[in-house]
């Protein structure tokens, strides 16, 4: 079996990678093929947690710009990533996983809430954690929530899932000879605006020396690719 370069990860999932064709919502046919590519992961004595968005239903920002009070609209977009998170729960325990999932808000009947060093010891058992509820505070993305629980956890890297195959000087989809990078600075990363994540994440990432990878999601068995050191997407580091 070959080897795992990481041993503790973070992969920040959006609440997008799991609609599928459907449009909104949860695909369980998606959550489950995910948790599967998790599961396999964990087989390679990988320690997984999981930062899950929460726009398969509502986004904090965009509901704000439609009326929504910003702090209503931010505690909304917090329950939907517990929504989510559930979900993958569920994909996972059937996959044959152990997990826990913990949230930044209190709600004890169906989650635990953050505690650092639990969090630690349910990695060093082998469970997968997913981490729900952003950083429980609003007017932060779950890209911080994902970098704030990285350098907490002190995983050894965070994994970016998108839908493409890393990080381009210019939208793919837009600009037919866009440029992909395989490796960028943070500095970089702020100073061209690319949109990997937001700067307050890139910025916590800089100053903890945190590496961030993105990748495509969508390709069946890049997770685990990733984990075991090939090269694929775009690494973003010092």
């Amino acid at each position: 079996m070959s080897q795992a370069v990481f041993q503790r990860i973070l992969l920040k999932l959006s609440g997008e990678a799991l609609i599928g064709a459907q449009g909104f919502g949860v695909d369980p046919s998606v959550a489950a093929r995910i948790a599967q590519e998790l599961h396999e992961v964990c087989g390679l004595g990988v320690q997984v947690a999981v930062v899950v968005g929460g726009g398969n239903f509502i986004r904090g920002v965009a509901a704000s710009q439609h009326g929504i009070e910003r702090v209503v609209a931010d505690h909304m977009g917090m329950l939907a990533t517990v929504i989510n998170a559930l979900a993958l729960q569920d994909a996972l325990e059937k996959a044959g996983a152990y997990t826990r999932v913990v949230t930044a808000i209190e709600m004890r009947e169906i989650a635990e809430p953050f505690i650092r060093r639990r969090v630690i010891r349910h990695l060093e058992k082998g469970r997968v954690v997913l981490l729900a509820g952003g950083t429980g505070s609003p007017y932060f993305s779950t890209d911080t929530a994902a970098a704030l629980r990285a350098a907490e956890i002190k995983a050894d890297v965070i994994l970016k899932a998108t839908k493409v195959d890393g990080i381009y000087d210019a939208d793919p989809a837009k600009v037919t000879n866009a440029k992909m990078f395989a490796r960028i600075g943070y500095r970089e990363v702020l100073s061209r605006g690319l949109s990997v994540m937001d700067t307050t994440a890139i910025s916590m990432c800089m100053d903890n020396s945190l590496p961030i990878i993105v990748f495509n999601l969508n390709v069946p068995g890049n997770l685990k690719r990733v984990v075991l050191g090939e090269k694929v997407g775009s690494t973003v580091g010092s």
